[in-house]
C-alpha cells in the first residue's frame, strides 16, 4: 500500500484530489492529509472520510519544521503532494509577507523533511519516492500575443506577490532536483473550478452572489482572459504525471478552455436561469443588472493559456470536461450543497475540525 502525503488537503483541489485518488484507488492506498486549517482550509470537504482505517488528517503548518519532521518520521512516505499555499492575488497585494513565508519556507521545509526521510548516508534516494509540487501558470506572466501560449519553457515572469512566491518555491524545487538529484516534479496548471471552491474566487463568489441578488464585481474592462480547468481533470493529471512523469520535469495542465472574466460572469447567470425552477424565488434575483465594474487590480495580467502539449506527448493526459459542461456540474454542485456555502460565508465552517477532532 502506498503513503501518500498531501499537504493542503482541506483547500480546493487538495480535497478534490483526495476524493479522487479514492474513488480511483479505493483501499489501495493511504492518504495523510496535512493543512493548518486556515481561512481556506476546510474540513467539511472531506466528510465521510473521518473513519476510513486509511485516511488521516493531521493539523499542521508546512512552516512548522518540527510538525512536518515528525510526519515523515512516524510513517513510510511514498509520495508528497504538495498543495499547501496561500493563493489568492489579493490577499497577496495586501499581505505579501504571509505568501512569502508559507510559499516559499513552507515548500523549502517540505523539501528538506522529504530529503532527510529518503535520502540514504551515500547521497542516494530510496526507491519509489517522489515529490510533486503544484504549482501554477501565473508564474509565466502575461501574454500579449493573442497567438501565444504557456510551454514547460517560457521564461517566468511573475507580476504579483502570489506569483513571485510561487515562482520562487517552483525554483527551489529544481534547486533541489539539480543539486541532491531529488525526486521531484513540478506541475503547473491554468485556473481550477468545480466543488469545493472557496468564495472568494470568481466563479462561487458569482454563483452565490447572483443566488442572493448582490453586485457582481468584475474587475476593469472584464476582458481579462483566463483558461479554465476542471478540477477533476486536474486532479487526473496530477496523479498521471506523480506515476509515469520523469523527474526533474515540468508538466503544464491546462484545459483549452479560454474565457475572458465577462464571458464567465454571462455563462453563469444564464445557466443558473436555466437551471433553476421557475417556483425558486432566487431565480428572480439573477440579472445582468448586478453586474458591476471595478477599479481593476494592481498588476493584473491580462491573459493566461497553457499548452498542455507536453503532457498530452508524454502521458497521454488531456482535459475530458468541456467548460459548457464543467459549469453546469460545478453549479449544480453549488445548489444541492447550499448548507456548505451557508457554513463557508458565516464562518462556522470553522468549527468542524472542533466537532470532529477536538477531543481526540
Amino acid at each position: 500500500m502506498k503513503t501518500y502525503l498531501v499537504t493542503g488537503g482541506a483547500g480546493f483541489i487538495g480535497s478534490n484530489f483526495i476524493h479522487y485518488m479514492f474513488r480511483k484507488y479505493g483501499d489501495q492506498i493511504r492518504i495523510i492529509n496535512v493543512d493548518a486549517l486556515t481561512y481556506a482550509g476546510n474540513l467539511e470537504n472531506l466528510k465521510g472520510l473521518e473513519e476510513k482505517y486509511h485516511y488521516e488528517f493531521v493539523k499542521a503548518d508546512i512552516r512548522d519544521k518540527k510538525a512536518i519532521s515528525a510526519i515523515f518520521k512516524d510513517n513510510d512516505i511514498d509520495y508528497v503532494v504538495n498543495f499547501a499555499a496561500e493563493s489568492h492575488v489579493d490577499r497577496s497585494i495586501e499581505n505579501p509577507e504571509i505568501f512569502v513565508e508559507t510559499n516559499v519556507l513552507g515548500t523549502l521545509i517540505m523539501l528538506n523533511s522529504a530529503k532527510d526521510a529518503w535520502e540514504d548516508k551515500d547521497g542516494n534516494f530510496k526507491e519509489g519516492k517522489r515529490f510533486l509540487h503544484v504549482s501554477t501558470d501565473e508564474v509565466y506572466g502575461s501574454l500579449e500575443d493573442p497567438d501565444d501560449y504557456f510551454y514547460e519553457d517560457t521564461p517566468y515572469s511573475p507580476h504579483s506577490p502570489y506569483s513571485a512566491s510561487k515562482a520562487s518555491s517552483d525554483f527551489l524545487v529544481k534547486a533541489y532536483v539539480d543539486t541532491y538529484h531529488f525526486p521531484a516534479v513540478i506541475t503547473n496548471c491554468s485556473n481550477n473550478y468545480g466543488p469545493y471552491q472557496f468564495p472568494e474566487k470568481l466563479i462561487p463568489l458569482i454563483i452565490n452572489n447572483a443566488l442572493h441578488g448582490k453586485e457582481l464585481p468584475v474587475y476593469g474592462d472584464g476582458k481579462n482572459v483566463r483558461d479554465w480547468l476542471y478540477v477533476d481533470d486536474h486532479c487526473k493529471g496530477i496523479d498521471m504525471v506523480l506515476n509515469g512523469g520523469r523527474i526533474g520535469e515540468k508538466y503544464n495542465i491546462g484545459g483549452h478552455n479560454e474565457k475572458q472574466n465577462i464571458e464567465i460572469i454571462h455563462i453563469i447567470l444564464d445557466t443558473l436561469k436555466e437551471i433553476l425552477p421557475d417556483d425558486d424565488d432566487r431565480k428572480k434575483n439573477v440579472s445582468e443588472d448586478l453586474i458591476k465594474f471595478v477599479t481593476d487590480r494592481k498588476g493584473h495580467d491580462r491573459r493566461y493559456a497553457i499548452a498542455p502539449d507536453k503532457i498530452k506527448k508524454e502521458l497521454s493526459w488531456e482535459p475530458e470536461t468541456r467548460f459548457e459542461e464543467g459549469i453546469k456540474k460545478t453549479i449544480a454542485w453549488y445548489l444541492q450543497n447550499e448548507e456548505w456555502m451557508e457554513h463557508i460565508t458565516s464562518g462556522d465552517y470553522a468549527d468542524y475540525y472542533e466537532k470532529m477532532y477536538g477531543r481526540r
